[in-house]
């Protein structure tokens, strides 16, 4: 079990994680929580009928990272080829996509980062030095949910646009500051990969 998922009886997944690993992607799904920002009700609204018929961004955001796990819906990097009336009208029908969509999209991101920490602070706190991890089905998931989101972050940050682009990663000196990053993101892709396992039929 260590380092990967393995299925429970019944449904769910359960991964042994040492305190090191634990800090690791506490730290990362806290750092996940701050790029993502505070929903309406921690803005201060506090009216959940306001905040049901709140519209989100039009535009999207300028941070890389968040464009990645927040991307247009229609066009993007690939649409090179459109005319710029077709380019105009893929823009306008992103905004409106965003703009009804962004705001739910972020509190999932939101509530599967805090799912991640809970269930993390959960585990340490019956055992200091780490332990195995179980999740349910749907805990699974929203760490299922989490992990994508770090590793399309980090994947960002490392300017990583698919997985083709990864070759050249697993050569990087030691010294080269993108190491950690690049081990993370490694591991990480493994978790989920076994986690993905263990949630099919």
């Amino acid at each position: 079990m260590p380092g990967h998922f393995e299925p429970l009886p019944g449904g769910g997944a359960a991964v042994a994680l040492d305190d090191v690993e634990i800090s690791i992607i506490r730290s990362l799904a806290v750092q996940l929580l701050e790029l993502i920002g505070p929903g309406p009700a921690e803005n201060g609204s506090g009216d959940p009928l306001a905040e049901l018929f709140a519209e989100g961004p039009s535009e999207p955001p300028s941070d890389p990272v968040l464009r990645r796990l927040f991307p247009d819906a229609y066009g993007g990097p690939g649409g090179g080829s459109a005319s710029p009336e077709e380019a105009e009208e893929q823009r306008a029908h992103s905004a409106e996509f965003r703009r009804f969509t962004e705001n739910d999209l972020r509190a999932r991101k939101r509530e599967d980062a805090l799912a991640v920490i809970r269930s993390l602070d959960a585990l340490t706190s019956v055992d200091k030095e780490g332990g195995v991890l179980k999740l349910s089905r749907g805990e699974s998931e929203r760490w299922l949910g989490a992990l994508n989101d770090l590793r399309l972050a980090i994947g960002s940050r490392l300017e990583v646009v698919d997985e083709e682009d990864t070759d050249h990663l697993y050569g990087l000196p030691d010294e080269d500051p993108r190491k950690p990053m690049v081990m993370a993101y490694l591991w990480l892709g493994g978790l989920q990969e076994t986690l993905v396992t263990t949630l099919m039929p």
